[in-house]
């Protein structure tokens, strides 16, 4: 936290707007040179992002030192005379660290493609110059002419695989949890065999310990429980992102002229994103069984503890790309092109194919390849 608040101050103070020698003489002028808004390279509205951030990193630190207390102490040793923290503390740090990566990520991703989101499509043409002035307020940033000018079947298809896309991040995020409470009580060298567990696909009598109360404490202290929940997890997670990338990759909307192909509800990063995320999800389970069947090495430890990472960036990744196809974008249109169509037909399961791009929608394609969306 403090090194990455000392970088944002440098980078804040490197970057401050510079003002010529007259101008800074006359504090009347500072208004005309300057927006308001302006006061860094920071781009507008990242202030409090950034802020965040600060706030997590020094809090992962304060939740560090609280885990590590845990295990001071010989009480503290198990039957190896190994120490061990709580696995509830243990899941807290490593909660907050995959927190504080993820908004990380999300905020780089989103700096990186802030042109697009921010500005539009630049035209040199001398009626869009005469009236510049009259439209400022209502143009559109490449992102949201994207947006505008997609077919309702398109863009309804981009918005299920953005939820199908939030619903694997989501799971992920529970699998990398649980996957605490599995290294916490050590539960990786029990049951070292897939997919039964001691013989049996749930073995429901080693799952509740009548020692343990409250019973809910079962979920997270007993040895089976504990690696049955991660299983389960870890196989929805493989199977949701497998599922979500053959969607979005294999089931395009129906396009009826070259013209409507010209905007796809999947673009390529999207693309590379999905094929990625269902790809590194396959691998993660395969490596997660490896390391279940050879009793849990520490250099496959380490690696699957890796590979969860990898899940969860290909998924923001792509979640992040998809963005064109959230409520944000899709309200900021407003009721133009077919996103107003899309969102009602969302919702009753409808939408069809119907629907033209606008004449405006090669214009947009034109500038995709060399902006990233």
């Amino acid at each position: 936290g403090v090194v990455f608040g000392g970088g944002w101050a440098y980078f804040t103070w490197m970057h401050r707007p510079k003002l010529s020698a007259s101008a800074a003489n006359n504090a009347t002028t500072i208004g005309s040179i300057l927006p308001k808004n302006i006061t860094s390279a920071i781009p507008p509205g990242y202030q409090p992002r950034l802020a965040l951030l600060f706030a997590m990193g020094g809090t992962q630190g304060l939740v560090g030192w609280w885990m590590v207390q845990s295990g001071l102490g010989d009480d503290r040793r198990d039957d190896r005379n190994e120490i061990r923290v709580s696995p509830y503390r243990l899941a807290a740090h490593l909660g907050m660290a995959v927190g504080t990566y993820s908004v990380l990520l999300w905020t780089g991703l989103g700096a990186l493609s802030y042109p697009a989101d921010g500005y539009a499509a630049a035209n040199t043409s001398a009626a869009s110059k005469a009236s510049a002035a009259a439209a400022e307020t209502s143009v559109l940033s490449l992102l949201q002419q994207y947006t505008k000018n997609l077919t309702p079947s398109a863009l309804q298809h981009a918005q299920r695989t953005r939820v199908g896309v939030l619903s694997t991040i989501g799971l992920t995020g529970l699998t990398i949890l649980s996957g605490a409470f599995v290294a916490g009580n050590d539960a990786g060298n029990a049951y070292n065999t897939y997919p039964l567990m001691d013989g049996r696909l749930v073995p429901w009598d080693d799952m509740v310990d009548p020692e343990k109360v409250p019973k809910w404490r079962n979920m997270f202290e007993t040895t089976a429980t504990v690696q049955f929940n991660h299983r389960m997890l870890g196989t929805c997670t493989a199977l949701s992102a497998v599922g979500v990338a053959g969607y979005g990759l294999l089931k395009h909307p129906s396009s009826a002229t070259a013209a409507n192909r010209s905007l796809p509800s999947i673009t390529p990063q999207v693309r590379r994103g999905l094929t990625a995320l269902g790809g590194a999800a396959a691998a993660q389970m395969s490596l997660g069984v490896a390391t279940l069947l050879n009793y849990v090495p520490i250099q496959l430890a380490a690696c699957h503890q890796l590979g969860s990472l990898v899940v969860l960036t290909c998924g923001v990744y792509t979640a992040h790309s998809l963005r064109y196809a959230g409520k944000s974008a899709i309200s900021k249109v407003g009721s133009g092109g077919g996103a107003a169509m899309a969102m009602r037909g969302l919702g009753s399961g409808g939408g069809g194919g119907g629907g033209m791009i606008e004449k405006g929608g090669a214009a947009v394609m034109s500038k995709v390849p060399r902006v990233k969306l």
